[in-house]
C-alpha cells in the first residue's frame, strides 16, 4: 500500500515486492520485514523498498526488564483516515472539556539497546511476550524461563549492534522527533506535551502514562511511529495502554484518540517521494527506473538481490518505506549485509534513502495529523474483565495444566536431542 503511493510519484519505476528470512546474527524475531524491490527493466538503475519489521508484542513484568537505569519518562514541553477512540472494542463515555486543557501526545515506538550490555535483557522482554513466542494456555508459566534461554543464547549472535557503535540511536531519534512535533504544533498554536514510550527498553510506555497521570493531562493523542497497523506493533502498545488506563481511575476517564496508521497521508507519502527522488539522482541514470504492482511476501531479499544481479542490474537504490527512524535494520542490516551481498552478485552501486527522522515536511503532517484527531478523543469506561477472570478460575484445571507444563518443560530442558532442535529453530 504504501510502496504503491509512493510509487505514483515515480512513474517510470517498476514495484516488486519481497520479504527476507530471518538470519541467525539478527536479533529481530518472527515473520519480519515486507521489502519492496524496484527493479530496472534496462539492467540500469534500481529501487529498493523496504518495509519495517513485524515484531509481536504484550505486556512485560517490570522486575525482569533488566539493568535498572536512572530514567524518567519526561514529556518535550517548552478525525481523518486511521483515527479512531483509544480502544475499538470497550464502549466510551464522554467528558466535559476542562476550562484549561492540557494536550498531551504520546509516541509509541519500539525501543533498542542502548549498549552492548543491554541486547540480552532487551531481548528477553522482547521474547517474553507472549504475542512474540505464542505458547498454549497451560504452558504459558514457561514464558519468562524460555525467554531467559533464549535471550542468552541469541545475546552473543546479535553482533549488529557493536556494527553501529554498541548500541540503537533509536531513542535518540525519537526523542528529536518529539521536540520537532512539539514545535510544529507550537507554530500551529496548538501547546502539548509531548511524551515518548517505548515497548521492550527504556523509557517504557508504563513510565510515560505515568508521566502523563503526574501532569495532569486532560487530553490525549497517541501517535505509534508505524505508518501501517499491525497487532505486533501498534496494536501491542495499545494493549498495554488499554490494561493500564482501564484499572486506573482518573486514566479511565481521559479523553484519548489514537492515530492507528497514517500510511496513506499526502505529507508521508510526499516525503517519502522527495527522498527518493534525490537519492536517485545520484546515480548515473536516474530516469531509467519503472514500477508496476507484483506479490507481496514473496522473494525474500537476498533472493532478490541476487537475481538482479544475475539480470545485470548494475545499481539499485534502497528504500526504507515504513522506517521513520535510523535503527539497526537500516544502518546495519541494509547498509551493510545487503549491500555486501548486492556488491558480490554484481551490481556495481548502491544507494540507500536516509529514514524520514526529523524531515521538515514529515513532521507538518504527523502534527496536522494529532490536531485532526484531537476531536475525536474519547474515555475509556473502567473495565471488569479482571473481576471476570477471577471467577472462572479452576483450580483442579490450572493444576493439570501445571503438570503437563512440567513434563514439557522437563523433556525440553533434559532431553539434548529435543534441546538442540528446539535451539535451532528458534535460532
Amino acid at each position: 500500500m504504501e510502496a504503491a503511493s509512493i510509487a505514483a510519484g515515480l512513474p517510470q519505476t517498476r514495484l516488486t515486492i519481497a520479504s527476507h528470512k530471518l538470519s541467525s546474527s539478527s536479533s529481530k524475531v518472527g515473520s519480519v520485514t515486507s521489502v519492496s524491490f524496484l527493479e530496472s527493466l534496462s539492467a540500469q538503475t534500481s529501487l529498493v523498498l523496504t518495509a519495517s519489521p513485524i515484531e509481536k508484542a504484550a505486556p512485560i513484568d517490570s522486575g525482569s526488564r533488566g539493568r535498572r537505569r536512572n530514567v524518567v519518562a519526561h514529556s518535550f514541553a517548552a478525525p481523518s483516515a486511521g483515527i479512531c477512540p483509544f480502544d475499538r472494542t470497550s464502549s466510551f463515555q464522554s467528558q466535559s472539556q476542562t476550562a484549561e486543557e492540557k494536550i498531551g501526545l504520546l509516541l509509541l515506538n519500539l525501543g533498542g539497546p542502548e549498549t552492548l550490555q543491554d541486547v540480552q535483557p532487551f531481548l528477553f522482554n522482547l521474547f517474553a511476550d507472549p504475542d512474540i513466542i505464542r505458547l498454549p494456555r497451560p504452558f504459558q508459566f514457561l514464558q519468562k524461563p524460555l525467554a531467559q534461554l533464549i535471550s542468552v543464547l541469541r545475546a552473543p549472535k546479535s553482533k549488529g549492534y557493536a556494527a553501529i557503535g554498541g548500541g540503537s540511536p533509536l531513542r535518540k531519534i525519537t526523542d528529536e522527533q518529539a521536540h520537532a512535533i512539539k514545535d510544529a504544533l507550537q507554530a500551529k498554536d496548538v501547546s502539548v506535551n509531548v511524551y515518548v514510550g517505548m515497548r521492550y527498553w527504556y523509557p517504557f510506555t508504563e513510565e510515560a502514562i505515568q508521566q502523563i497521570k503526574k501532569d495532569r493531562i486532560t487530553r490525549l493523542v497517541v501517535l505509534p511511529l508505524y505508518p501501517q497497523f499491525s497487532i505486533s506493533t501498534t496494536g501491542s502498545s495499545l494493549r498495554i495502554l488499554e490494561n493500564t488506563f482501564s484499572k486506573d481511575a482518573y486514566l479511565s476517564r481521559l479523553p484519548v484518540s489514537v492515530i492507528e496508521s497514517w500510511y496513506k497521508r499526502q505529507g508521508y507519502v510526499k516525503s517519502m517521494a522527495d527522498l527518493i527522488e534525490k537519492e536517485l539522482q545520484t546515480f548515473s541514470k536516474p530516469d531509467e527506473s519503472r514500477v508496476g504492482p507484483v506479490q507481496w511476501l514473496k522473494p525474500y531479499t537476498d533472493e532478490v538481490l541476487v537475481e538482479l544481479g544475475k539480470k545485470g542490474v548494475k545499481s539499485l537504490l534502497a528504500v526504507p518505506v515504513s522506517f521513520v527512524s535510523e535503527h539497526i535494520e537500516t544502518l546495519e542490516e541494509i547498509d551493510m549485509e545487503y549491500r555486501e551481498l548486492a556488491l558480490e552478485s554484481g551490481i556495481e552501486s548502491w544507494g540507500r534513502v536516509p529514514a524520514l527522522g526529523c524531515t521538515s515536511s514529515f513532521i507538518t503532517d504527523l502534527a496536522d495529523a494529532v490536531v485532526e484527531a484531537l476531536p475525536s478523543a474519547k474515555a475509556i469506561a473502567a473495565s471488569s474483565g479482571s473481576a471476570g477472570e477471577i471467577d472462572n478460575y479452576d483450580p483442579f484445571r490450572y493444576a493439570i495444566k501445571l503438570l503437563f507444563g512440567s513434563v514439557l518443560a522437563c523433556v525440553l530442558l533434559f532431553s539434548p536431542k529435543m534441546f538442540v532442535a528446539f535451539r535451532n529453530q528458534l535460532l
